[in-house]
């Protein structure tokens, strides 16, 4: 699909996680609901911010999914399509459940939203002309990254910008 507003056109894709997921979910665990307890192990490896992976099973793992459109105001429209998740509001204890917790918005590795909720408007100004990288990426409550095998939980969608003010989506 395309959409054009002024000289901006657009290309919106759903890119799915690294985790064999085959497509987008409604923002809903399935099942019982999430798990009281810890789960998953701690790796050594860490974000760009210090935070340790929480590796869990490929079965019933956390996916996410990321999705950008031009806004109608200007900025750009960012929505998660999360399975196997749940967002967790503010205020929750800081511990590792099964399936839930929150995203962080990364635009060229920098962090520029915690998410609570699926949706989101990116500001023009962090994507100026060229071409950028929007990652959505999962961590539990207590701030570790979900992984699955090794690999964060997350999601990247490119906006390249030109120098007219158009921009694209892939």
């Amino acid at each position: 699909m395309s959409w054009t507003r002024g000289s901006r056109a657009v290309l919106v894709v759903c890119v799915l996680l690294l985790t064999g997921s085959a497509g987008c979910g409604s923002g809903e665990t399935r099942g019982s609901g999430a798990s009281p307890t810890p789960v998953g192990s701690l790796l050594g490896d860490r974000d760009q911010e210090g935070r340790p992976y929480r590796e869990v099973a490929r079965r019933g793992a956390p996916g996410v999914g990321i999705e950008v459109q031009p806004g109608r105001a200007g900025g750009w429209n960012v929505r998660l399509a999360v399975r196997n998740f749940r967002f967790s509001p503010a205020g929750t204890a800081a511990r590792a459940v099964a399936g839930r917790g929150l995203a962080r918005l990364y635009v060229d590795g920098r962090l520029v939203a915690r998410l609570r909720a699926p949706g989101y408007r990116l500001a023009d100004r962090l994507v100026p002309r060229g071409t950028h990288h929007v990652t959505a990426r999962l961590y539990a409550d207590d701030g570790t990254v979900w992984a699955v095998d090794g690999t964060p939980v997350e999601s990247t969608a490119d906006i390249t910008v030109s120098e007219s003010g158009s921009g694209s989506v892939s």
